[in-house]
């Protein structure tokens, strides 16, 4: 590893280096979505539902989460709604367990629209321009399960989300495709997991699927857990990964990904271990990483780190600034509403 003095604080720029390199893959990261609605800065999804003005997490559902010992909305909701149903088969109340499942839903969704950006403010420019990028790649993988890529698939033909039977589930007898495919590696808004496991896409279209989001899960009944790994220990988003066919094969995707990749607006903190370990393991010539410039020191101090993520891999590193890269061009920034 080279000692800090000797990393320079050059950052290329993204066009030359696409012209220089063959991408066969992304990696979206918050950041992108950050570009566009600051508001997706919130540092946890959790913190945020336990202050959230309407109907905040109670203490009551707070101590479902300390014994699930999890952070994790999917993990809680889906935890209650098992007991529920075996409280139910064994004629025992399964009323507390069912009020909590509410709560913890509810709470979720207004946590969701107090920091998602509402659909009449995204542009069509907007989804035009990351549609654009993301059809040039073979594979697009996202961390991230806010609506936006999403939304953008959908504003033109050419990506595949996999979710192809008649009932918009996902199979894993049906992955192939010659057409650009993006890969939700935490789940998102519009993805929910189905009693037997399996992930199913909602049927919405982009207009009304985030009002949707909340009409639908708020119904008294035990319908889908939203299929998303919001935050947690890295350990409790492999337990949520491994859980899932979806989760499962989208990580397997990555760890067998070849030729080089773009990571774009991914800070790949400790919460990213295993996004980290399965970059490291999969056959990556060229690793092209984003970084929003500020200081000298601030580009070195990034470098340094991500040098040190990737340290003993034959991967070549490039550094790009992220303004220079079609996701952040600051052009795309909305305004957030106060």
């Amino acid at each position: 590893m080279k000692d800090f003095q000797d990393i320079d604080a050059h950052l290329e720029d993204w066009s030359a280096l696409r012209a220089a390199v063959d991408f066969s893959g992304i990696l979206i990261g918050n950041g992108a979505s950050r570009t566009i609605w600051e508001d997706f800065a919130y540092d946890s999804l959790f913190e945020n539902a336990r202050t959230v003005e309407e109907k905040p997490l109670s203490p009551s559902e707070l101590s479902v989460f300390d014994a699930l010992q999890t952070r994790s909305f999917e993990q809680a909701l889906g935890a209650l709604k098992t007991t529920s149903r075996v409280n139910k088969a064994l004629a025992v109340s399964s009323a507390a367990p069912r009020n909590r499942y509410y709560a913890i839903k509810e709470a979720l969704i207004n946590t969701i629209h107090t920091v998602h950006i509402p659909w009449r403010l995204v542009q069509p420019s907007t989804l035009a321009t990351i549609h654009a990028e993301l059809a040039t790649y073979a594979t697009v993988f996202t961390s991230n399960y806010d609506l936006l890529n999403y939304w953008a698939t959908l504003h033109a033909p050419g990506i595949d989300d996999l979710f192809r039977s008649a009932d918009s589930s996902f199979d894993l007898r049906n992955t192939h495709t010659d057409a650009t495919r993006i890969l939700y590696l935490h789940g998102g808004l519009h993805l929910v997991r189905n009693l037997d496991g399996t992930a199913r896409k909602l049927p919405s279209t982009d207009s009304t699927l985030l009002s949707s989001f909340a009409i639908n899960n708020t119904i008294k009944t035990l319908d889908d857990v939203p299929l998303f790994v919001s935050e947690g220990k890295v350990e409790e988003k492999l337990k949520s990964i491994r859980s899932s066919d979806y989760l499962s094969f989208c990580y397997e995707q990555l760890l067998n990904h070849e030729g080089a990749l773009c990571i774009f607006g991914h800070d790949l903190g400790p919460q990213d271990k295993h996004l980290v370990e399965a970059i490291g393991q999969a056959r990556i010539s060229t690793l092209a990483i984003s970084v929003s410039g500020r200081s000298d020191g601030f580009v070195r101090q990034q470098k340094r780190r991500y040098m040190e993520l990737f340290e003993g891999s034959n991967v070549e590193l490039r550094f790009f600034t992220a303004r220079t890269h079609p996701l952040g061009n600051p052009a795309l920034s909305v305004p957030v509403e106060r």
